[in-house]
């Protein structure tokens, strides 16, 4: 097998690819021993008929096709490591001559690893980013805490703002029930917006076992279109009226909320928090300005293929995080009334962006010869492990040597970052220029999901 490259682009690349006569008859008497058994030939049992048999009566096609199909993927292999060249997608593959007793030569056009031209990556400028926490951050976070450790108490009064209720409901359109329109036992915070104006106000006043009749209207814009505009009845009962219970900021308080004992402490733990937060959200505010920056001082003809699989990740990603939730793809897609291609269009220009800035990186690795050591990948397997409460060494023990390999990527390319952060120029945010006001326009509400605004 011999090969030669022609480059077609900086990204595309024309593989020519010669068999021997002598590779390709191997190739077909392999064939011949792989189909002799499924071709029937009269005057012979299946598998005993000889090559040249077979051959007449079928004529030699069906064993030159089998032979190409069998040959080509070690060809192909071999073709690109002869070339030294890095394929980022499937080969589109063409014949030029097959012939028994004659080499074989055929092309596989491929999409590789494109060249990248980088530009300015050392002292480029990063915007200084504020890291400061401030005490109203830190009595935010202790509200927060509260409303955790907080608890619904029932009250015999009538509803107000703020308290949760649990009603049923039975909603009419025209004198006729609807689908969605009912419920039983459904726990309403009042003032929340969760149903169609009109229907919690009316609620505000009611006690326990009280029931009455509440007139409301569907919005003009109301998603479902066979009710938007149309006046509704819901008949409602009220079972139970409480209102949250806030513990006052104390050491008890403290000790309920955390490990923590003293007010104070919990207070400067909270503050240690923010400040390690804020500092992280910092670096990764001038990571994504540095990544864009170099990104964009790079020359690079990104490959359409890699954005797909980038792509393809992404929405895969997606996928998982609504599964966690119970949501399937297709119903999410339904919800939305968009198709797996609109879908696959919102990520485009991100996925692009991520690729380019993975081939720019990677330019930057090989140009300063960043490389990972053991010990490097260790400690980085050890972090995982740590995280995930496990033992590096069992963990290390369940690795494949593609697990590894990725360790090493994660390794390689952070080093890669921290030198461009390192030699990077902290510089003050610019003020944007205030953008031409438009003439206000009121946006209608998003509805909530049927079954959550009292249909």
């Amino acid at each position: 097998m011999s090969a030669t490259m022609e480059k077609l682009s900086s990204n595309q690349v024309k593989l020519t690819i010669t068999l021997s006569a002598e590779t390709f008859e191997q190739g077909m008497n392999t064939a011949y021993h792989k189909l002799r058994g499924r071709l029937s030939v009269p005057g012979f049992r299946k598998g005993k008929a000889p090559r040249k048999v077979i051959e007449n009566y079928y004529g030699q096609g069906v064993l030159v096709e089998e032979a190409f199909n069998t040959l080509l993927p070690d060809a192909y292999d071999g073709a690109v490591q002869e070339t030294g060249i890095h394929p980022v997608d499937q080969p589109e593959v063409d014949v030029e001559s097959i012939e028994p007793g004659k080499d074989c030569v055929f092309t596989a056009t491929v999409y590789v690893r494109p060249d990248v031209t980088l530009g300015q990556y050392f002292g480029v400028e990063i915007p200084k980013v504020d890291q400061s926490v401030t005490d109203e951050d830190v009595e935010n976070e202790l509200k927060s805490a509260q409303e955790r450790v907080s608890r619904w108490v029932d009250v015999e009064r009538p509803a107000k703002n703020g308290d949760r209720v649990s009603v049923d409901y039975q909603g009419m359109v025209d004198g006729k029930p609807f689908e969605g329109g009912s419920s039983e036992n459904f726990p309403l915070v009042l003032g929340s917006g969760t149903f169609i104006p009109g229907f919690e106000e009316q609620i505000v006043g009611m006690s326990k076992d009280e029931e009455k009749d509440i007139d409301v209207s569907f919005p003009e814009d109301y998603r479902a279109t066979e009710l938007a505009g149309k006046p509704a009845v819901f008949h409602v009962l009220v079972h139970e009226v409480k209102e949250k219970e806030v513990p006052e900021l104390n050491d008890e308080f403290a000790s309920e909320a955390s490990e923590f004992e003293t007010l104070d402490e919990y207070k400067a733990d909270i503050r240690a928090k923010l400040e390690e937060q804020a500092k992280n959200r910092a670096r990764n505010e001038q990571m994504d300005a540095l990544i864009e920056t170099v990104s964009a001082n790079a020359q690079v003809d990104v490959p359409r293929p890699m954005v797909e699989r980038q792509i393809d990740a992404m929405v895969n990603d997606m996928a998982m995080r609504m599964s966690y939730q119970g949501l399937k793809m297709e119903d999410f897609l339904k919800y939305t009334n968009q198709t797996m291609d609109d879908l696959r269009g919102q990520y485009d220009v991100q996925a692009a962006a991520r690729v380019r800035a993975e081939l720019v990186l990677d330019a930057i690795r090989e140009a300063e010869n960043i490389e990972a050591t053991d010990e490097d990948v260790d400690k980085e397997i050890a972090k995982y492990a740590e995280e995930n409460e496990r033992s590096a060494d069992e963990l290390k023990e369940t690795l494949s040597e593609q697990d590894k390999e990725y360790f090493k990527d994660m390794v390689v390319s952070q080093k890669v970052i921290d030198l461009l952060m390192e030699k990077a120029v902290e510089v003050e945010k610019k003020e944007e220029a205030p953008a031409e006001e438009a003439p206000a326009e009121e946006a209608p509400a998003e509805e909530a999901p049927a079954e959550e605004k009292g249909e």
